[in-house]
């Protein structure tokens, strides 16, 4: 997990593929929605989590579900635990079954953020994660019934954005955004985790020669 953090994180945060050293809270606004535990608790929890996965005999899409809540609930990393969430209910289902490699929980979810969160919420407030698990599943089925692309308006729009080899600066001004945050967060960090554009220079992400191009997964969209 942390090397798939690592790679899919590099150069969007300070500190890749390591858990969280300080104290971190969902917001939703200005509203703090979550107080994940302690970061000298982090490692124990996530190793007690993992044994916990290997050990369980609850149905994939249950445990997948669980897995996902728990993680969340932990926040392990500094940034990226919703993405890492759902990759490891998505590789968790996909060793179950292949055809979950290639369903687009991960749009899905995105359509449904706010009620994410909002599920989330409630079960850490009640101390039982049915609800966010049953939205989960939820989820997954009207994956399932009305399949939806893996791109989003953001990052398609990133996409049709980006001619050769640009700067971040050059992609910005080009889809007309001021809002450096913004960008990272709804446009090239969901882009590069997706595997739809690459850096230039990926031995050196903070480089200030760093350049982003589209990747062959991105030109056959």
């Amino acid at each position: 997990m942390l090397t798939a953090h690592k790679i899919l994180m590099t150069g969007l945060i300070d500190n890749p593929g390591a858990f969280r050293n300080t104290g971190v809270g969902i917001m939703k606004g200005k509203k703090v929605v979550h107080v994940a535990p302690p970061a000298k608790q982090v490692h124990e929890l996530m190793s007690n989590l993992f044994a916990w996965l290997q050990t369980t005999e609850s149905h994939p899409l249950v445990t997948s579900s669980v897995f996902h809540y728990e993680f969340e609930f932990i926040h392990p990393f500094q940034d990226g635990n919703g993405r890492m969430g759902r990759l490891w209910q998505s590789l968790i289902l996909t060793k179950w079954n292949p055809v979950f490699a290639n369903l687009p929980v991960e749009s899905m979810v995105h359509k449904s953020q706010s009620k994410y969160y909002e599920v989330l919420n409630k079960s850490t407030q009640d101390g039982d994660s049915s609800v966010f698990i049953e939205f989960i599943l939820k989820i997954i089925l009207d994956s399932l019934k009305h399949p939806t692309p893996e791109v989003t308006p953001e990052v398609k729009k990133l996409l049709q954005a980006i001619n050769g080899d640009m700067t971040r600066i050059e992609i910005q001004q080009k889809i007309g955004l001021k809002d450096e945050k913004h960008f990272r967060e709804h446009y090239l960090k969901p882009a590069i985790s997706n595997g739809f554009i690459e850096m230039t220079i990926p031995d050196k992400p903070n480089s200030r020669l760093q350049k982003y191009r589209l990747t062959n997964k991105a030109k056959n969209i």
